[in-house]
């Protein structure tokens, strides 16, 4: 029952989290015309591509957070217990990653050159996010095993 409910906010912080940064990307599509540029066709099948790939990447991250760690992604909500399981075998961050790839795939899909660059800043938040805030709560948190962990795991582009 526990994992159920933890399913539950998780399902619930993720729709919020997704209807706000697809708000948010929605939202500076104005500036489109702005830049004058128009994306190549090729663009919104690409955009297809990485919005599903990205979004399951991201779900079996939450599935990850939910059943192995018994918490979910909200900082306010967090595992309880260290996630070094599935995605996050191969790279630190892969829920940030599977988000840029969805937002990086909407501005694609939308031909929309505003969101693509929106998605690019996103990435450079989320880096400084990470890297300020996240990564140094993880190491209070977890102790050795996340600095052995890092010492192992790359941030952002991942081991194959």
């Amino acid at each position: 029952m526990s994992t159920l409910f933890t399913a539950l906010r998780a399902l619930i912080f993720g729709t919020g989290f997704v209807l706000f940064w697809g708000w948010a990307a929605w939202s500076v599509r104005s500036f489109d015309r702005s830049f004058g540029v128009a994306l190549p066709g090729w663009a919104a099948p690409l955009g297809i591509v990485l919005m599903a790939v990205g979004g399951a990447l991201a779900l079996t991250c939450v599935g990850a957070f939910v059943v192995r760690g018994r918490g979910t992604p909200a900082p306010f909500d967090a595992p309880r217990e260290f996630v070094a399981a599935g995605p996050y075998k191969r790279v630190r961050n892969p829920m940030y990653i599977g988000g840029l790839a969805v937002l990086l795939g909407f501005g694609l899909s939308e031909g929309s050159p505003s969101i693509v660059i929106f998605a690019l800043l996103w990435l450079v938040a989320a880096h400084l996010f990470v890297a300020g805030y996240e990564e140094p709560s993880l190491q209070r948190k977890f102790g050795l095993t996340y600095a052995q962990y890092c010492r192992r795991t790359p941030r952002w582009l991942p081991k194959l």
